[in-house]
């Protein structure tokens, strides 16, 4: 995910800096990175924020969001993309955005079937609760020596990691050099325009500004 983080001991500060940067994101646009801030009258960029206190200072995560379709990604560009919709397919909420997988009931019946199926060698696509996962679980069963005893391990693992994909495709700005130039594009043409306004004086209430560009899920 792509997220701005800052940092301050005053809180009602830091909520005003956060607005600001809330109004900036959902004003801008960068072509290049096929961000825009709306189209045909459409606004698509927002913040999810998360908020944290650590020790005596309070933190904010403000997680740029994009909700633009194309015909290609009629769900959304910045959504899990159809390749994962066999795992993942509804919206990147909250939680999600704080790296905890919240995954569809169905998937405890269907993966427990694919880890029998993986385990005995049965075939994947003659079952309407694996066939979905064919394609994924034949890929990655490359890559392991599959018993009875970890096969569910395995697949569970390779879950998250599907997971992940998830998050990546969520991310408005991605984990690649042109993500990474795009973001600090943002950063340096709106975010340290609104330090350098004259409300937020180093002397007044210091601010920690962190860019993530990946939150990592264990």
């Amino acid at each position: 995910m792509s997220v701005v983080r800052i940092v301050s001991a005053d809180p009602e500060r830091l909520i005003d800096l956060a607005d600001k940067i809330l109004l900036a994101w959902r004003g801008y646009t960068d072509e290049g990175a096929f961000i825009f801030a709306e189209t045909d009258g459409e606004p698509h960029n927002t913040i999810t924020p998360i908020a944290r206190k650590r020790g005596d200072k309070f933190e904010l995560d403000l997680v740029l969001r994009n909700n633009i379709t194309t015909q290609e990604h009629p769900l959304g560009v910045y959504h899990p993309h159809a390749e994962l919709h066999h795992i993942k397919k509804e919206n990147i909420g909250l939680i999600e955005v704080m790296g905890l997988a919240v995954l569809p009931a169905r998937l405890k019946e269907e993966l427990a079937a694919v880890a029998d199926c993986l385990a005995s060698g049965s075939d994947l696509r003659a079952d309407e609760r694996t066939a979905k996962h064919a394609d994924w679980a034949e890929k990655f069963a490359k890559n392991y020596t599959i018993t009875k005893e970890n096969a569910l391990d395995i697949v569970r693992k390779e879950t998250g990691l599907v997971f992940a994909q998830v998050l990546e495709h969520a991310g408005v700005y991605k984990r690649n050099s042109e993500g990474k130039k795009a973001f600090l594009q943002f950063f340096r043409l709106y975010i340290k325009i609104l330090l350098q306004n004259g409300d937020f004086e180093q002397e007044k209430s210091p601010f920690l500004f962190c860019l993530v560009l990946d939150i990592r899920v264990s």
